[in-house]
């Protein structure tokens, strides 16, 4: 195995600290405390590069609030100052780890996400169904032949193990400084379990999620030999024709898992028929055609209410009701939502605010 060392003067380097800036500041332009960091731009820099070369960096406390998008989670926001060093960590680290990750990890990567995601599903469905092959005594054309294992790791982000984690990293990076930033990083976060955990909302916390999961997509992908098998983060999808290969496959995970020290979601890890439908990455997959999960689509419609109900009373513009809708029907379009969303066009003309360029 190839290894890295002398690495952390590039990490430091004004250069790389100028760039993972830039990352930073993408889309929050505008943010006051971007702005007041942009405005002393070359002291904050400097003063970064002093304490990182010198060893005495230390990251701001998080600050922690909750959201519901829709199920309640504790997110950890970082100041803007940790976020940049986040930046010039990932900035060194990526290259070196992300081509050993499978093909078929989809999260927080270049030219992946949920969409790649869901059209690899649909790919793998096709292959593993005959194209399409009906169940003997099929009662419609979704009656497919075929399974998916589908499972997530129980509390992921929280039962991470440094220790574990930290020496899946030396094994590439032969750089003490650069583990003594990770373990800055890590201890930073107030668990209720020494050593375990990572939060939610932090770019490095999502980077070495794929690196902690790559230990099991090589298990499944080399050891099990599982040919179509999905990852996002913590949430995964292995397809095959065999429910009994699939239950082969859940128990050997199960087992392998504890050497990583976490477990699989007890209820959310089930073998599902694909006739039945299969939810993964919000969406409600058929054979010949996708759902939206309706817990988005009673969020959506609470929100889009609200915010029509604004645009009305004059106290919001339509460039904001326009944004909204660009992004989530972005989403949408992915499923069969034609009717909906000319639904939701149709309440936007009642209230004289289309824009006639806007397509549904």
């Amino acid at each position: 195995m190839k290894t890295y060392g002398n690495l952390y003067s590039k990490l430091c380097s004004l250069e790389n600290l100028e760039l993972a800036f830039k990352k930073a500041k993408k889309d929050k332009s505008f943010m006051p405390y971007v702005i007041k960091f942009e405005d002393n731009i070359e002291e904050e820099l400097l003063k970064l590069h002093k304490e990182l070369s010198s060893l005495t960096y230390r990251p701001n406390k998080l600050k922690r609030f909750i959201v519901r998008d829709p199920k309640t989670r504790t997110i950890h926001a970082s100041a803007f100052r940790d976020r940049v060093v986040y930046h010039a960590i990932v900035n060194i680290l990526e290259p070196i780890f992300d081509p050993t990750f499978i093909h078929d990890s989809y999260a927080s990567r270049k030219f992946k996400g949920t969409h790649k995601a869901i059209e690899r599903f649909d790919n793998f469905k096709r292959k593993i169904s005959k194209n399409g092959k009906l169940v003997k005594n099929a009662y419609n054309k979704n009656n497919i032949i075929g399974y998916v294992l589908k499972a997530d790791i129980k509390h992921y982000f929280d039962t991470v193990d440094h220790e574990r984690l930290l020496g899946i990293v030396e094994r590439k990076i032969k750089d003490e400084k650069i583990i003594w930033l990770i373990k800055q990083i890590l201890n930073n976060f107030d668990t209720s379990i020494k050593g375990k955990g990572m939060p939610l909302g932090n770019l490095t916390s999502q980077f070495f999620a794929n690196v902690y999961l790559n230990e099991l997509d090589q298990f499944i992908k080399h050891k099990l030999k599982a040919k179509y098998y999905i990852r996002y983060v913590d949430d995964f999808v292995i397809l095959h024709g065999s429910r009994k290969k699939l239950l082969e496959y859940k128990d050997k995970i199960s087992k392998y898992l504890i050497y990583l020290k976490l477990e699989l979601h007890p209820t959310k890890s089930n073998i599902l028929p694909l006739r039945n439908g299969v939810t993964f990455l919000g969406y409600r997959i058929f054979y010949h055609h996708k759902l939206l999960r309706k817990s988005n689509l009673r969020k959506f419609n609470r929100t889009f209410n609200e915010k029509l109900e604004l645009c009305v009373g004059g106290r919001c513009t339509f460039d904001d009701l326009f944004n909204s809708l660009e992004g989530w029907f972005g989403y949408a379009i992915w499923a069969d939502t034609y009717k909906f969303r000319k639904g939701i066009m149709k309440k936007v003309r009642k209230a004289n605010l289309l824009n006639k360029d806007f397509k549904v």
